[in-house]
């Protein structure tokens, strides 16, 4: 009985490689698994599911489905890049949303899952904008912009993160013990 987990992949077309890796685990070892978690940052960044038609996206839920179509139950749960993959990529992709944090039965066990952000108690600043960015009047507005808008407003926030990390502190960016 194999249970697979993967997270923060950050799949986007500027890495194929990682990409191609990807797929052939998909195609590979994925297929003889009990099932697939996949635990967040799965894409770069992911900004909304009127975006599937995206020949990057496409493929990549084709090979989420493939993988879910032979069998292999997949789940998975949003992480800091891709909490506005929804329905529609769920459907795509054939696999099932899970909430953060999920408790989940593997093989017998109660298994808590979680992406793992919101344990870097530490960066006031992140918790301030995640607890922004999730909530459901900020997505509502956010996905009734036009995908270009948002696409660029995303690659903007990417750089400023980027610019954060190198002021911040490592302790202050990680998963703090008492979370």
């Amino acid at each position: 009985m194999t249970t697979l987990f993967i997270s923060d992949l950050h799949l986007c077309p500027s890495r194929p490689h990682i990409t191609r890796i990807f797929h052939e685990f998909l195609a590979g070892p994925a297929q003889q698994a009990d099932s697939l978690y996949i635990l967040g940052d799965l894409f770069e960044y992911w900004a909304g599911d009127d975006d599937l038609d995206d020949p990057f996206n496409a493929i990549n839920c084709a090979a989420l489905r493939a993988l879910s179509d032979s069998g292999v139950p997949v789940f998975f749960m949003a992480g800091n890049r891709d909490f506005l993959a929804g329905e529609g990529f769920a459907h795509a992709a054939g696999l099932s949303l899970l909430p953060e944090p999920a408790v989940v039965d593997i093989h017998g066990e109660p298994t808590l899952l979680m992406h793992g952000d919101t344990l870097c108690i530490d960066d006031d600043a992140y918790q301030a904008f995640r607890a922004e960015v999730r909530s459901p009047d900020w997505q509502q507005a956010f996905l009734a912009l036009p995908l270009t808008r948002r696409k660029s407003q995303i690659e903007l926030l990417r750089r400023e993160s980027e610019a954060q990390k190198l002021i911040k502190t490592a302790q202050i960016m990680d998963v703090n013990p008492d979370a």
